[in-house]
Order: C-alpha cells, then structure tokens, then sequence
C-alpha cells in the first residue's frame, strides 16, 4: 500500500476489523500524531481498536521500531563494563527502582535508568524523584552518561528526544483506558529501554490487580514478545514474573514511597517489598557480573548489611540535586480502623491504587497535577490478627479532600465464624 492513499480513519476501521497494519499504516498513524497532524481524537480509536483486537508479533516489532526511530538513541559505550536497566510493567506502591539501583551501583554495577510518570493506578518513577525537593529529572545526554560512568546510577526522565512518540501515546492511553494492551505496553517499554543504551535489561513483570496484566498467562504473552523484540536489538533480556495482588510494601503515594524505600535501604523493614527489591537487585546483580544468583544475593545482602546501598542512594539523590530533607507529608491525616475482630486475609492493590489516584497521588486526566504529599500508609500485614478498633491504614489528604471508604472494599478480614464454615 503506498503512503499516499493511507488515511486515518481507514487505519482505525482495518484495526477494528482485525486486520494487520502494515509498516507504513503504524508510519503514518504514530508518525502523524507525533507531528500534530492525527488529533488525540483519532489516535485514542486507533488505541482502543489495538487494545481490543491486539497485534500480531510482526506489528508489534513493527511499532516498537516506530517508536525508536521517533528520536535519538543514547550510546553508552563510553562507560566501562555491562549496562543495565531494570523496568516494571507498573504495580502499586512500586518503588523498587531507588532501592535496586542503589544497591547494584554500590557493588560496582552501572546502572542506567530512564523512567516514566505515572500510568492509570500505577505510581511513575519519575513522580516518586520529583516529590524530592531539587531533584532533576530531566538530564542532557552528557550529564546522564557522566553520571551512570563516576557513581553508577542515574535516572532521567524521557526527553523530547529520546523516544518522543512513546512519551506522547503514553500521556494518552493513561486517559482513555488504553493502559491494559499487551503490544501497546511492549512497544513502550521496549522502545525505551533500546533507546536508553544499556546492554542487559531486567524486566519486573507484575502481574494480579494491581497491575496492568492481570493474568499469568497474558504475562508468559508479554514475556515472549519483549524477549523476541530485545533479541532483534541484541539485547540481553531477563522477565522476573512477580505478583501485584496486593500492595508493594506499607505505602503508596509519592512522597510515603521515598520514605518506604530509604526505610529499605537502612534495613529497618521486612515485607514484600523489602523481599523483591533483594530478589530484583540480586537478578541484575547476577546480569551485571555474570555470576550465579545466590552469588547475587549474598552480595546484596551485605550492601544492605554494610550500609553501602544507603550511601549510594545518598551520593545518587545528591549528583541530582535532590533535598531528602524537603520531603513533604501532607499533615491532614485519617486513621482508617476496623469494626471487627478477626485475621487479615487480603489487601486489594487496586482498590489501594485507585484510592491513591483519589487522594491526589495520581492523574486521572494527562495535564493532572499530582500532590505528592498525599497517600496511604498501610499499617497491617496479611495474616495479623485483628482487633475492633486496630488502625488498618492512615490516609493522607490535600486539598481535593478525603473520600468516604467503605473499609471492607479495602482489606477483607476473616472472622471466626467464617474461618469454621
């Protein structure tokens, strides 16, 4: 088909019909919106259609190339040894990049790391460092790159150069119910960390509800195709599949997360969260060195043990500019308490993360300002006892306000009577 007789609405109908999209139909979609001359309008059908319909393997790598050409390319071979990043597919209360990072910079590793905002009830990175008073976000290619060479962890904000499609198609999947799209999220995650530079990529593939993927089996789909896209590029790709049921950690919301996470690094929590960051560090850590994974987590633990990982992070949030001092919490607090007595059998993480977006945390429209003060602390594990009256959780709130829970939407407690039946 040649470009010139390729119209919009044509590609938008092919797609709600199920056909395959040629290279130049995703050329002149993508490469349009990008320009200004396809509307938001037009691009959110195309991105339902996708959503819908889904795309072949082809398409996908297809896209994903689309995506890449779109900008720049970061070349990192001037840095000494293996590159690499590590990308989560999105969960609640995921804060693991400022602890992992940390921790395989303090073994000597090179971490080079280019995140995103936030994305429906998922928390961005980019979000979570800009809740820190002077963070940069926003690096040159010469700053991030110096950065990733003297202290071994960086972490920068997708630029209008680098992948620009994908940072415009992802302000807009978040507001039109387009976030749950096996190739839409590929393409994403794919085309910048190729973009990015590293040589190996470690992928937290959360699955369960409160993430994108809410099943193992389209979380093997999305494990092939990202794999098959890294092999294209030459890229060492590893998928750790983790499950997002329920929150990640005790807190959710910007600012409450930075805290969790230095909280981690200073070995002074032991949940699911503190669980994963030491399995994800001791995987990149295994990448990095080319070494066997007990190896890996005996490393880690003892960055964690030494206090090193802490320092790191210190010496990161610092080359950045950041202010851990500045930090804000909103002081207007709520304590969320139970009515009964009985065992904490579950915590809905998407119930958790949409509660987050409510409170202000998150966007629910793409030009959103985000609170970062507001969130939720968690204050049960699954499997405590629980007594009338116990605190299950501490909402902080700003200026939009508190919203009215019911506290069984929330947390599902067991009592006896129903333990017996």
């Amino acid at each position: 088909m040649g470009r010139f007789n390729i119209n919009m609405v044509d590609v938008i109908q092919n797609k709600k019909n199920r056909l395959d999209l040629s290279r130049d139909e995703l050329e002149y979609a993508f490469n349009g919106f990008l320009k200004g001359d396809i509307p938001d309008y037009q691009m959110s059908a195309l991105l339902m259609a996708i959503c819908i319909n889904g795309m072949t393997e082809r398409e996908t790598l297809d896209l994903t190339d689309v995506f890449i050409k779109s900008g720049n390319t970061l070349d990192l071979s001037s840095i000494k040894g293996f590159k690499i990043d590590k990308h989560s597919t999105g969960g609640v209360g995921d804060k693991t990049t400022l602890v992992v990072g940390s921790i395989v910079a303090s073994l000597g590793g090179k971490v080079a790391k280019m995140s995103g905002r936030g994305l429906g009830i998922t928390g961005g990175t980019i979000d979570k460092l800009e809740s820190i008073p002077g963070f940069k976000t926003s690096l040159t290619k010469e700053e991030f790159i110096k950065q990733v060479d003297e202290i071994g962890f960086a972490v920068t904000s997708q630029t209008d150069d680098l992948v620009p499609m994908d940072k415009k198609v992802y302000a807009l999947r978040d507001v039109t119910g387009t976030t749950e799209s096996l190739p839409l999220i590929a393409s994403s995650i794919m085309s910048k960390k190729i973009a990015g530079g590293a040589d190996k990529i470690l992928i937290d593939l959360k699955v369960g509800r409160g993430a994108l993927i809410k099943d193992e089996n389209e979380g093997y789909k999305l494990e092939k195709i990202m794999k098959t896209i890294g092999k294209k590029y030459g890229k060492e790709v590893q998928v750790l599949m983790t499950n997002m049921d329920v929150p990640l950690g005790s807190m959710v919301g910007n600012s409450l997360e930075v805290v969790e996470a230095m909280l981690m690094l200073q070995n002074k929590i032991d949940n699911n969260f503190s669980k994963l960051c030491i399995e994800l560090a001791a995987y990149m850590t295994a990448m990095e060195f080319e070494t066997d994974l007990d190896t890996g987590r005996y490393k880690v633990k003892e960055a964690l043990r030494t206090g090193y990982a802490y320092k790191k992070f210190l010496e990161f949030v610092s080359a950045q500019g950041g202010d851990l001092n500045g930090l804000k919490i909103s002081p207007n607090r709520l304590e969320v308490k139970s009515s009964i007595n009985g065992k904490l059998v579950d915590i809905n993480a998407y119930k958790i993360g949409q509660l987050s977006v409510e409170l202000g945390a998150g966007r629910l429209n793409k030009d959103d300002k985000i609170d970062h003060s507001v969130g939720i602390e968690i204050k049960k594990q699954i499997g405590e006892l629980i007594k009338y009256g116990d605190v299950l959780a501490v909402l902080y709130y700003g200026e939009k306000g508190c919203p009215q829970i019911r506290v069984s939407d929330y947390f599902t407690i067991e009592t006896q009577k129903q333990a017996i039946r």
